[in-house]
């Protein structure tokens, strides 16, 4: 049955294949990026898309976008938490600090202040209750090399995700984490034409369609209240995961 769900990072990529693919299927979807412009593109003339300009590092902002969203659809059943950034690759002592607190500020706090907005408005509406799912990343298992920045804070993630589903039981509040390998975005468009590899070697790389994001996250979304996803990885068939570096 569908409901009300909030898309961070819904502008472009991952999370604009989530959000369109939730709107196909009936749900009002609140979405939540920095640029407007890209947001009403997504919206569209939707009544059930409600684009909301916010920087997710922003407490206060974030705070006023979620209120936004329970304004509009009376209540928020389901956050996709996947807004991020990532840095050039580089080694820990050439990686200028600005990266690392930026990728900090994004990837981690954002990550909190909308699951924290989140789980305020689920834990006080009536049916209480709701589900949180985390983008976290292939890197949340094993790291690219130079991905430092990028991938302590999906590490990081994944305690987030944990402690929420434990925190969110006795209020009907579950949380999972997929974690995506090599979707077909522009940010990730460089691995069809080659990225270091951990032999030291440059290779292209397999990669699949959003779509399969898109379903997996609905197929997670879907689930009863009795029952959640803690984990999934949905990757690309062939890509260099499983296997010796």
């Amino acid at each position: 049955m569908a409901g009300t769900i909030v898309v961070t990072g819904a502008s472009a990529g991952i999370g604009r294949g989530v959000a369109e693919r939730f709107l196909a299927e009936g749900w009002n979807v609140a979405l939540i990026a920095r640029r407007a412009d890209l947001l009403r593109a997504v919206a569209g003339a939707s009544d059930r898309a409600l684009p909301l300009a916010c920087d997710v590092s922003d407490a206060g902002a974030v705070d006023t976008a979620f209120a936004a969203a329970a304004e509009r659809f009376g209540r928020i059943d389901v956050l996709f938490n996947n807004a991020g950034i990532s840095r050039p690759a580089g080694l820990i002592d050439e990686i200028p600090v600005s990266d690392w607190t930026d990728t900090l500020a994004v990837n981690l706090t954002g990550m909190f202040l909308c699951a924290r907005a989140a789980f305020r408005q689920m834990r006080a509406q009536r049916p209480q209750g709701g589900r949180i799912i985390n983008n976290g990343s292939i890197s949340a298992h094993a790291p690219r090399p130079g991905s430092v920045c990028y991938t302590t804070t999906k590490h990081a993630v994944t305690g987030l995700t944990k402690t929420l589903a434990l925190d969110g039981r006795p209020f009907g509040i579950a949380c999972g984490q997929i974690d995506i390998g090599n979707a077909r975005t522009e940010l990730a468009a460089k691995m069809e034409t080659g990225v270091p590899q951990a032999d030291g070697t440059i290779r292209a790389e397999p990669m699949m369609d959003v779509a399969d994001v898109a379903e997996a996250v609905l197929t997670m979304a879907r689930m009863t209240a009795s029952a959640n996803v803690l984990t999934m990885t949905v990757m690309a068939s062939n890509m260099p995961f499983v296997g010796r570096g």
